[in-house]
């Protein structure tokens, strides 16, 4: 039940998490000097942050409560002051609760200007919630590491979870923006998410190679090349093999999207090439969930 609890728990941590790091980075890559009035599609991918970022503080306490109750081997409600405390002050991974706290209180007051400062807002939205999304690392496998090492693993998966964190957020963005037309007024909508869509595509490409380049060196860390193989004598090897192929899926949809589905939604305006890349796009918020699901349960398991 514990265990149940915990993954249910990270997960959506790092869903609500990298949601919001990507919805507040978007616009400031990809709506910036846009053909056309965005304020209408500023709103639009405002209006979930506060709500997000509140998520994120309230699962945030819960987590904390539940590593705590876990450690001391009592129920949640049976928590003495002291003991959360200690948790907080004395451990590392309270430490970087701290700080995310923090960081999700100035994201909050972040959410709330969105609409008045959608620049200055965004900007310090994307730097909170960034940042209140790298204290996870403290609450994996990255935290077991010392020395340089071990610094050199919890900044990889930081980068690692950020770089995630800005595709699933544009994938988020995407379908807010390709949803299905009620009037004849949301055709300057679908030019822009095409624009939007090309200027994802170099900031995509970015984050394909960070996220590469991080998970082999996570995975150098927590199960090295030498030991590759053993992987699938153990359901933790069974599980990664899954994301690998979940991501895999991903880049696929990704490509097909770039170099065929996109170009297409540019030189149409049909329903047929939205609806197209609409459901491509699901497909990768699919793929995407299932990696967080894995990635969730990854966390609480040996390799």
């Amino acid at each position: 039940m514990a265990d149940t609890l915990m993954i249910g728990i990270r997960f959506l941590l790092f869903a609500d998490l990298m949601l919001i790091v990507g919805l507040a980075a978007f616009p400031l890559y990809a709506l910036r000097r846009l053909e056309g009035d965005a304020t209408g599609i500023h709103a639009e991918l405002a209006v979930a942050q506060p709500w997000l970022c509140g998520i994120g503080f309230i699962a945030s306490l819960v987590g904390i409560l539940a590593l705590t109750a876990s450690m001391q081997g009592v129920a949640i409600g049976d928590i003495a002051p002291a003991m959360f405390v200690s948790m907080a002050t004395e451990t590392d991974v309270g430490k970087a609760w701290i700080a995310r706290m923090l960081a999700l209180g100035v994201a909050i007051i972040a959410a709330g200007q969105l609409r008045r400062r959608p620049s200055g807002a965004g900007i310090i939205l994307t730097l909170a919630s960034a940042t209140a999304l790298a204290s996870l690392v403290w609450s994996g496998h990255a935290a077991a590491s010392e020395g340089l090492a071990g610094t050199i693993h919890r900044a990889a998966d930081a980068l690692h979870m950020i770089a995630a964190g800005i595709w699933l957020g544009a994938i988020a963005a995407f379908l807010i923006l390709l949803r299905p037309a009620t009037d004849d007024d949301e055709q300057p909508r679908y030019q822009m998410a095409a624009q939007g869509l090309e200027r994802f595509a170099q900031v995509g490409t970015g984050c394909v190679i960070a996220i590469a380049a991080t998970g082999l060196i996570n995975f150098e860390m927590i199960v090295g090349l030498q030991r590759a193989g053993s992987m699938l004598h153990s359901t933790y090897g069974y599980l990664l093999i899954a994301k690998f192929l979940l991501f895999a899926g991903m880049l696929a949809l990704a490509a097909l999207n770039r170099w065929r589905l996109t170009p297409a939604l540019a030189a149409a305006d049909g329903e047929t090439s939205r609806a197209a890349i609409r459901r491509s796009i699901a497909l990768e918020a699919s793929a995407a969930a299932g990696i967080l699901a894995l990635v969730a349960i990854l966390g609480i398991l040996e390799p």
